[in-house]
């Protein structure tokens, strides 16, 4: 059972800053190995926020802020990443004049302790489209390939936890049902996924728990098919 799993990632307090303005608010979650937990809410409502506050990609403090035991409040994002927490974020970041090999290549770290690396052969297995396209430079991919190609990519470094910034948003439906079977392959493989996530059915179908977030601040944590099955909860903070 997911509530038997050890803390992976363990946030307490996290308050988070654009300049002079607060838009993390007391903000505490966990991230259990080999769980998926959702971050659903609005647009604005901090989710990637809080993503990019964990990594340390923009001001934040919290009480506490560990990850695989190393607290990692105040370190920089290279030395998160090294720890094992990859993230994906919303916007990619490919490299568009290299091909996906070469993408993939320089994603590559060390296997972790205990479990099988990832292979651009293993990850072809699950976005086939890439292996189609192993030679085309970046640049010249769809919007939903460059997200494969971006998931891909941070698998490469063999993370045991990874922070995915709205899988889903703006792709085609075959293109979400591979998207998900990424998450679940992660799942099977023990990696922790904290995903940010507007859409409750993709929610659904990958994660364990769900945290409702709204302008800064925590609402609701719990199993997510009880938030989904929670028409006042959805209406509250979710609905468009």
């Amino acid at each position: 059972m997911p509530s038997a799993l050890p803390d992976l990632l363990d946030v307490d307090g996290l308050d988070a800053f654009y300049g002079r303005a607060q838009v993390l608010f007391d903000v505490s979650l966990r991230l259990r190995r080999g769980e998926v937990t959702a971050l659903m809410g609005r647009n604005g409502a901090g989710k990637s926020t809080t993503l990019k506050a964990i990594m340390g990609l923009i001001e934040r403090r919290a009480r506490r802020a560990m990850f695989a035991g190393h607290p990692i409040g105040r370190l920089a994002s290279y030395r998160i990443a090294r720890l094992g927490l990859g993230y994906v974020p919303e916007d990619r970041r490919i490299f568009t004049d290299l091909t996906v090999a070469e993408n993939l290549a320089v994603g590559r770290q060390p296997p972790r302790a205990g479990r099988a690396a990832w292979t651009p052969e293993r990850l072809f297995q699950i976005f086939p489209n890439l292996a189609e396209i192993r030679g085309r430079p970046a640049g010249q991919m769809s919007g939903g390939e460059q997200q494969m190609l971006t998931i891909a990519r941070t698998l490469m470094g063999n993370p045991d936890a990874v922070l995915l910034d709205e899988p889903s948003e703006g792709l085609a439906p075959v293109i979400v049902e591979l998207m998900a079977e990424a998450v679940l392959a992660m799942k099977r493989e023990g990696i922790a996924v904290l995903l940010s996530e507007q859409n409750l059915n993709f929610a659904a179908a990958v994660s364990d728990r769900g945290i409702v977030i709204e302008r800064g601040h925590i609402r609701h944590e719990g199993a997510i098919a009880d938030l989904a099955a929670d028409q006042a909860l959805r209406a509250a903070y979710l609905a468009v």
